[in-house]
């Protein structure tokens, strides 16, 4: 069975699941994110067990499942937590997900992470819309044969593909003014992705700040660049869990990370349910 062949039976599946429910939204939720999924109403749930092929969550705040219904009355898939490089699995496994999620007609996304904070003014439990990202996994997950089926848009699904806009400028726009209705106060990054799972050290710390760094992760670059692969408009929001190597006089660890996102859930479940009315609306007006 080829890649191509195996995402379209995983999509097949998590479609005949939903029956009518045709999203063109999705949202992915980072560690300690999960309760986000929580604003999804008339929910169908389907473990990541349970999908051909896919991959499973093996890290703490992961749920490892798919979450469809509607925010408001706008239909939404979410995934409800998300797979790593450092867990052991291929870059085409990392990016099946969003595979699945563009073969299911997805236009647009909500790509959410904890992120350790690079410039000295990000607080813990902030949120940040990222603008840009540096890509220091060592890899991109579109090595190997090109496949154009993948392709949801005309002029999508390239071998050689422009990403000069990688994340969304109107849809930053729109979070912007989500943030802002919810009371929020969101700022703009550029987001550093690198493979883990050990944290980075100090002097990594510095020589991404020389770089234009603003956050640093180990996720989310892999599935934006597959998304814009396929056509797919990308939002990205990092909440920022702790400050980064060197600026924080306690050690870093994956707790302090859950628990920061935990803390955020609230806030950041108001800006996304707000996010995801808006971008349908506006996909469907172009469409």
């Amino acid at each position: 069975m080829t890649y191509f062949e195996a995402v379209s039976e995983a999509a097949k599946f998590l479609q005949d699941k939903l029956g009518p429910l045709t999203p063109k939204v999705g949202v992915v939720l980072g560690s300690g994110l999960g309760a986000v999924a929580s604003s999804v109403t008339e929910a169908v749930y389907v473990s990541y067990r349970e999908i051909p092929h896919f991959p499973q969550s093996t890290v703490e705040g992961h749920t490892g499942r798919v979450v469809a219904g509607r925010m408001g009355s706008t239909p939404v898939i979410v995934l409800q937590g998300r797979v790593h490089f450092y867990e052991g699995y291929t870059p085409a496994q990392v990016t099946f997900p969003m595979r699945v999620l563009g073969a299911l007609g997805v236009e647009a996304v909500i790509l959410t992470n904890a992120a350790g904070g690079i410039d000295e003014s990000y607080e813990p439990g902030q949120l940040v819309a990222l603008s840009d990202h540096i890509n220091m996994m060592g890899w991109n997950p579109l090595v190997g044969p090109n496949e154009p089926r993948f392709a949801q848009k005309k002029n999508a699904g390239l071998r050689f593909f422009d990403m000069t806009e990688a994340y969304s400028q109107r849809l930053r726009a729109l979070a912007k003014q989500a943030a802002h209705d919810e009371g929020i106060t969101i700022g703009e990054g550029v987001y550093l992705a690198v493979s883990g799972p050990s944290f980075e050290t100090p002097a990594e710390i510095r020589a991404f700040r020389t770089m234009g760094a603003t956050l640093v992760g180990m996720s989310t670059v892999p599935e934006t660049i597959v998304a814009r692969h396929m056509g797919i408009e990308v939002l990205g929001i990092s909440c920022v869990t702790n400050k980064a190597a060197g600026l924080n006089a306690r050690p870093l660890s994956h707790e302090e990370v859950f628990e920061t996102g935990r803390l955020v859930e609230r806030r950041l479940s108001g800006v996304v349910e707000r996010l995801v009315v808006w971008i349908a609306t506006m996909v469907e007006a172009e469409a």
